[in-house]
């Protein structure tokens, strides 16, 4: 089953459980699916790679979102958001901890040779490809400066 057919089945699912903020969240990301499958080009398919990249992009906008909420002081819409945020991440691969992150990172500078910070474009180039996913590009970045930096 992929990751289009997994939501639509999922919707089902919080209906009958009359979980209205799960059900909220997986319409959403059903939309988004089907405004992608129907662009230009897309021949009416939708890879679960790029399914991937959409949950992604739409749970970095809700936490985005939760966090100029609460420098409002609007911690009730920034506790919506973060809790269709929730949902979303079910469907993400598990988000390393910093301490994985780091040794990645750490493996990935000495492959690419780098020596300082004017290398960084090269070492976030092979990071973002090799850690997809699996970390938040702020996190990689903000990782990365620190390591080239000692």
């Amino acid at each position: 089953m992929d990751l289009f057919e997994r939501v639509s089945e999922d919707i089902k699912t919080a209906m009958k459980a009359k979980d209205k903020v799960a059900l909220e969240t997986l319409r959403n990301i059903k939309k988004v699916f089907l405004e992608a499958k129907t662009a230009p080009g897309a021949n009416d398919t939708l890879a679960d790679a790029d399914a991937l990249k959409l949950i992604q992009k739409l749970a970095k906008q809700g936490k985005d979102a939760a966090d100029i909420y609460i420098q409002q002081g609007r911690q009730d819409l920034a506790d919506a958001e973060l809790a269709q945020v929730k949902v979303m991440e079910a469907y993400l691969p598990k988000q390393m901890t910093p301490e994985e992150l780091e040794a990645a990172l750490r493996a990935i500078i000495a492959e690419t040779g780098a020596a300082g910070p004017k290398d960084m474009g090269k070492v976030m180039g092979a990071a973002t490809k090799k850690l997809a996913g699996q970390a938040e590009g702020r996190a990689i970045s903000a990782k990365v400066k620190e390591l080239l930096s000692e």
